[in-house]
């Protein structure tokens, strides 16, 4: 059988690991094996935590839209529930927003979706 040289692959290889391990902390950025455990490590965090992030926002969105729904005397369910009977279609995100930047605009839908509620009532 003849012989296989390992030499550029085997670099090319270790050089992407310690590429991908650059700004890691000691040895962890330094040594092979342990830049590799590292790198393996951190890719697997990023790939969960891109699902994560997604979630999280979600969360702090209807914080946000609960927070500002209950100034005006509504819970967040309340307010969500009455705001699909009344066929408004803005999502989370945009709620939030305007609960922040424009609480004018938020007070004028929570107005309206409170009158709707009423008049159902």
């Amino acid at each position: 059988m003849t012989r296989v040289k390992r030499g550029n692959v085997a670099r090319k290889r270790r050089k992407k690991i310690l590429k991908l391990a650059k700004g890691f902390r000691g040895s962890h950025s330094r040594l092979f094996r342990t830049a590799n455990q590292q790198v393996m490590k951190a890719l697997r965090n990023a790939y969960r935590d891109r699902r994560k992030r997604k979630r999280d926002f979600r969360r702090l969105w209807i914080t946000r839209i609960n927070a500002a729904s209950r100034q005006h005397g509504l819970s967040y369910s309340q307010f969500m529930g009455s705001l699909k009977k009344v066929n408004i279609q803005i999502n989370r995100k945009m709620l939030s927003q305007m609960a922040i930047l424009d609480p004018a605009g938020f007070s004028k839908v929570v107005e309206v979706v409170s009158q709707a509620v009423k008049k159902a009532a």
